[in-house]
């Protein structure tokens, strides 16, 4: 037996038919998929709680905080950015990072801020 299924045929059309019509649309479900894909990976959400906590930091910073190469550190800040959950700008020679709003309250939303420890990992 399935016990993840009912039983017996019991739809409840109103609520269910309501339900159905407030739904976002495919677009924004595909986008939101795609946000939380992104956050999904042990470093990209490194990067992002590091962003969250420092506001803007350059590749290098990102790099050295989740012990990656540049070259591994920047290709996972571009799919946050590509996300829309991180922006960038050039500073001369150095790439700056930061959370976007959305970014900001995804990250929360999977990992609360909580006072540093000694021992992170």
């Amino acid at each position: 037996m399935d016990d993840s299924a009912c039983d017996l045929l019991c739809l409840d059309l109103p609520k269910a038919e309501r339900l159905r019509s407030q739904a976002p649309a495919d677009d924004a479900l595909a986008r939101a998929a795609a946000a939380a894909k992104a956050l999904a990976d042990p470093t990209r959400l490194r990067i992002a709680i590091a962003l969250r906590e420092g506001d803007e930091l350059c590749v290098c910073d990102i790099a050295w905080i989740v012990e990656q190469s540049d070259k591994v550190a920047s290709h996972h800040a571009r799919i946050l950015r590509a996300a829309g959950l991180a922006e960038s700008r050039r500073d001369g020679k150095m790439v700056m990072y930061s959370l976007t709003s959305r970014g900001r309250e995804l990250v929360t939303a999977a990992l609360p801020a909580e006072p540093a420890r000694a021992d992170s990992r």
